[in-house]
């Protein structure tokens, strides 16, 4: 491939990985509900997480061979970026591993870690526990260890298959996983939840989390993350809640407070720091689904995303410098 001509302070990238996220979804609207995302364009390349390889450089921070990453990298093979939109991947931080970035050591990751702790109010020794939707993907498996390791006595996770439940207690260490499309989840959450729920970390909304929030303790806690229920909906972001949700957290004294990781830049190194020692100890495990090939991002990918397969991660990977596959 020849090198295209590069401005001051610009590098060629290759691309090697691209992630896939339900947030995606409200960037197809013209309003996507928040004011840090700014909605795709017809005839525009789409955008989103992304790691590759400096491959040519004008940029003297960035050298070939650096691994770097961004929250707006083009869906496409090989890129011209301008270097400070780049930040650098050290490979030891995920300990080799450069998908990581974009899931465990990355965003997601990082939205779990500080979820957690600034919205949480988790309390080692007070036998709490925790509910968490959306449990399988990136964020909420994330988010549900995290739980566990700050001193949740039990974890349960909500997701949308058996396999993906199986997943979260075998692997992820969860106490118990709730498959939301099989059984009342009321009756399932009281088996599984039989002294309350202390702290949910919400990343669907809708009928699960009116459920969830109904079996509440008094003086608990809702991290509201996302509400993929409802991305497909006219409504705002938060969408509004029934009534008889909204008077069981007037009522009990519930919090239920939006969260945004980008709020909390200051604190990103630290978090990162914690999460890949978490990782490369093993406290914490990563679980992936990779789909090779760009030509695969607006189909495989996509039906994966919204599939019954266990997907904390998804990742289209590309490989080689001229084919793709």
């Amino acid at each position: 491939m020849k090198s295209p001509e590069l401005k001051e302070g610009q590098v060629l990238v290759r691309t090697l990985f691209l992630s896939v996220d339900p947030y995606m979804r409200c960037r197809m609207n013209d309003d996507t509900g928040a004011d840090y995302l700014l909605p795709w364009r017809l005839e525009e390349c789409v955008d989103g997480g992304g790691v590759g390889v400096v491959e040519a450089s004008k940029n003297q921070a960035l050298s070939v061979g650096t691994s770097v990453t961004s929250f707006n990298w083009p869906w496409q093979t090989y890129d011209v970026m301008d270097g400070s939109l780049l930040q650098k991947v050290d490979p030891e931080m995920v300990d080799g591993h450069l998908s990581y970035v974009l899931g465990a050591v990355g965003m997601p990751g990082l939205t779990a870690v500080l979820g957690v702790r600034e919205k949480g109010h988790v309390t080692p020794g007070s036998h709490q526990t925790m509910v968490i939707s959306g449990a399988a993907g990136a964020c909420g498996s994330i988010a549900g260890q995290i739980g566990r390791l700050d001193g949740c006595e039990r974890v349960v996770g909500i997701c949308g298959s058996d396999q993906k439940c199986q997943a979260l207690v075998t692997e992820l260490g969860f106490t118990a996983g709730i498959n939301y499309k099989k059984g009342d989840i009321s009756s399932a959450l009281k088996e599984h939840c039989p002294t309350g729920i202390d702290i949910y970390f919400d990343n669907v909304g809708g009928p699960i989390s009116d459920a969830v929030i109904s079996q509440m303790n008094p003086g608990g806690h809702v991290i509201l993350c996302g509400q993929i229920s409802q991305y497909n909906k006219d409504v705002p972001y938060p969408p509004p809640l029934s009534e008889d949700t909204q008077k069981a957290l007037c009522h009990k004294n519930i919090t239920r407070e939006r969260f945004v990781v980008l709020n909390y830049m200051e604190k990103h190194e630290e978090g990162l720091v914690q999460l890949s020692c978490w990782v490369k100890t093993g406290q914490i495990k990563v679980l992936e689904t990779v789909v090779k090939g760009i030509e695969n991002m607006g189909g495989e990918s996509l039906l994966l995303l919204f599939s019954h397969v266990l997907k904390c991660t998804l990742h289209a990977y590309c490989m080689n410098c001229l084919c793709l596959f």
